[in-house]
C-alpha cells in the first residue's frame, strides 16, 4: 500500500494528529485523514511536513561552490564573481551539466526540496553554436531531475542582449544566446516531457538581458498558465543602469511593459522603492528570495518585513548552490531581518506568531505558485511530497508539534531530515538518497574534468 500514518503532520491549517496519507501511482495524495487509526501493515511516524520547493536554481553553478572566495586585487563584487562563473559556463559540456544537476538535485532532496525551478540559460554549444536539437542542454537538466526523483519546474532562459539599450552580448555570453522564437522552439521540444514531475515556462534573463519588445513577445506567446520567472532588482548598479535607460527603476518598468501577475516570480527584487514594493505584493506575483546567494554575491537585504504587511507573497531558491538546505535559506530570511531592524522574531503576521511556522507555509505556497505545479500543500489531489523528520534526534526527540519547526529551522546544523517522499516514491531513506553513491562518482568525474588545467 502507498500510505503512510504520521502521529503529527503539518496540513493546511496547521498540526494534525494521526494522519493517514495515501497516494496513487501516479504520485498524488488520494487521501489525507486526520484522526485516524493506523491500518496494519503501514509505517508509522512522528512529524511530517510537506516537502519544500526551491524557486530559483541554477544547476551547473553547484560546479564552482567554494572555488570564488578569494579577492582580487580591486574591490569584489557580484560583478567580479559574474567573471569567474562565465569560465565553467563557457567549458561545462551537457554530459557534465547532466552529471553536476543529479548531484545538486540529489543534495537538495535530502536537505528537504521536493521541487526545483530550473531558470536555464546555458543553451548553446561552447562558442556559441546551436546544439542539433534546441533542447539539448535542457533536456540533460530534465534527465538528471528523473533520475534524482524531485519534481521540476524547466524555465529556458531568454537571453540577447550584455546591458541595457541593446548591448550586444560579450564573447563570454554566447552560449546564452536566444530570442523570443528560440525560447519557444525550446519550450516546444520540451511538451513531450511535460507530465505530473515536470512543467515547462519560461524565464526573460533580466531587464538588461532582453529588449522590451522581446519581453512583452514572449510573455504574450508563452502558453497560458505557464510560469515566467525574470532577475530583477538584484543590484544596485543594475538598478541606477535601468534608471538611466529607461527613466524608471526596474520593477516599475517591468510593469510598464507586461501585466505582471500570479504566474510571475520576480527572483530577488533586493533593492526596492517602497511603491515597487507595494506593487509587487499588490500584482499577486512571488518574489524569489534567495538568501544565502544574495550574501554570497554581496547584494542586500530584501525588505521582507513591510513586504509581508502588505500582503506580498515569497518562496526561497538556492541560486547558486552555495547551500542546498532550505532551513539555511529560510533562517538566514529572517536574520537578515534581524541585523537590517535590529530586533528579533520578524517573519510573522497576523495570528501568526510562530517565525518557523510562518516561514515554512509561506515559502511553501509561494514556491509551488511560481513552479506552477499541484505542490505546497499535504491535501488530496497535491503531489505526494513529503519529508519525515528525525524525531530521534536530540533536537526532536519528545518535543510537541508546535515547537517543532522552530527546533527544525533554528537549532543547530545537523540535517534533521530523514526520509524523503517526491512524486509517491521513497527518493532518501534514514538520510540516504537512493542512489547517492552513483550520482556523486559521476559528478566526481565530471568535477575533475571541468576543473582540470
Amino acid at each position: 500500500m502507498n500510505a503512510l500514518f504520521a502521529r503529527h503532520a503539518l496540513l493546511a491549517g496547521g498540526w494534525e494528529r494521526d494522519v493517514l496519507l495515501e497516494w496513487d501511482v501516479r504520485g498524488d495524495l488520494t487521501k489525507v485523514a486526520p484522526e485516524a487509526s493506523p491500518p496494519l501493515g503501514v509505517a508509522r511516524v512522528d512529524y511530517v511536513l510537506p516537502g519544500m520547493i526551491n524557486l530559483h536554481s541554477h544547476a551547473f553553478q553547484r560546479a564552482i561552490g567554494g572555488l570564488t572566495e578569494r579577492a582580487g586585487s580591486g574591490p569584489d563584487s557580484f560583478w567580479t564573481w559574474r567573471d569567474l562563473m562565465y569560465r565553467v559556463a563557457n567549458r561545462i559540456t551537457p554530459e557534465q551539466m547532466e552529471a553536476v544537476a543529479a548531484q545538486l538535485y540529489a543534495e537538495c532532496l535530502r536537505h528537504g526540496y521536493t521541487a526545483v525551478c530550473e531558470f536555464h540559460y546555458v543553451q548553446r554549444a561552447p562558442g556559441g553554436h546551436l546544439y542539433g536539437h534546441p533542447a539539448e542542454t535542457a533536456q540533460r537538466i530534465a534527465q538528471a531531475a528523473r533520475e534524482a526523483g524531485i519534481g521540476v519546474t524547466l524555465l529556458p532562459v531568454m537571453y540577447a542582449y550584455a546591458g541595457f539599450n541593446d548591448t550586444p552580448l560579450r564573447q563570454d555570453q554566447e552560449r546564452f544566446r536566444t530570442d523570443p522564437a528560440q525560447v519557444l522552439r525550446i519550450v516546444e521540444a520540451l511538451e513531450p516531457l511535460r507530465g505530473p514531475q515536470l512543467e515547462v515556462g519560461a524565464a526573460p534573463h533580466s531587464l538588461r538581458a532582453v529588449s522590451a519588445s522581446q519581453l512583452r513577445e514572449l510573455a504574450q506567446a508563452l502558453p497560458a498558465g505557464r510560469p515566467l520567472h525574470i532577475h530583477i532588482a538584484e543590484q544596485q548598479l543594475e538598478v541606477a543602469q535601468c534608471v538611466e535607460a529607461t527613466g524608471m527603476r526596474p520593477v516599475d518598468y517591468l510593469m510598464e511593459q507586461v501585466d505582471v501577475d500570479a504566474r510571475w516570480c520576480l527572483v530577488h527584487a533586493t533593492h526596492l522603492s517602497d511603491g515597487e514594493r507595494d506593487r509587487i505584493a499588490a500584482s499577486g506575483a512571488v518574489a524569489g528570495l534567495c538568501p544565502t546567494t544574495e550574501a554570497n554575491l554581496g547584494d542586500g537585504l530584501f525588505p521582507l518585513s513591510p513586504y509581508i504587511a502588505a500582503g506580498g507573497r515569497f518562496g526561497i531558491g538556492s541560486d547558486s548552490h552555495v547551500s542546498q538546505s532550505p532551513v539555511e535559506e529560510l533562517r538566514w530570511l529572517e536574520y537578515g531581518q534581524r541585523l537590517r531592524y535590529l530586533r528579533r522574531n520578524i517573519a510573522v503576521h497576523g495570528e501568526e506568531r510562530d517565525v518557523g511556522a510562518f516561514l515554512w507555509q509561506q515559502a511553501l505556497a509561494g514556491g509551488a505558485q511560481a513552479a506552477g505545479r499541484r505542490l505546497g500543500v499535504l491535501a488530496q489531489g497535491r503531489r505526494a511530497d513529503l519529508l519525515v523528520l528525525d524525531s530521534a534526534h536530540p533536537n526532536l526527540d519528545g518535543v510537541p508539534p508546535h515547537e517543532v519547526l522552530g527546533r527544525f529551522l533554528f537549532s543547530g546544523n545537523d540535517n534533521l531530515v530523514r526520509d524523503v517522499l517526491a512524486g509517491g516514491h521513497w527518493v532518501v531513506q534514514g538520510g540516504r538518497h537512493k542512489a547517492q553513491d552513483a550520482i556523486a562518482q559521476r559528478y566526481k568525474a565530471a568535477a575533475r574534468t571541468l576543473h582540470a588545467h
